[in-house]
């Protein structure tokens, strides 16, 4: 006699029903920095959004789009988007339209 038997004989008017779990929507806590840097890079300018905290699945999605909006070129790895040259408005933008709270730091 497993578990669910013994309940059925504990409570017999109870009828089973099919249970899901909610998802959970991620929400995130801190917002996310968005900064211009040339240091270490030959001088090339280049904007970094730091702080993500989900998943890196999700990272990818919205550094592509923030690359096909803008036309130009860019990577993420280690929770920080990389995008070539100075477009932090147009990033924190973009950002602010998919629902995220940003940060400007620097110049």
């Amino acid at each position: 006699m497993d578990l669910r038997d013994q309940l059925k004989n504990l409570f017999p008017e109870h009828e089973e029903q099919d249970f899901q779990m909610p998802e959970e929507e991620f929400k995130q806590k801190e917002p996310l920095v968005c900064k211009f840097e040339k240091k270490g890079r030959n001088g090339k300018p280049v904007t970094i959004v730091e702080g993500w905290e989900g998943s890196d699945e999700d990272l990818k999605k919205i550094s592509k789009k923030i690359k096909t909006t803008l036309g130009i070129g860019g990577s993420e790895k280690d929770g920080t988007i990389i995008i070539q040259g100075d477009n932090r408005d147009k990033i924190m933008a973009i950002l602010k339209d998919l629902g995220y709270k940003t940060k400007r730091v620097g110049g």
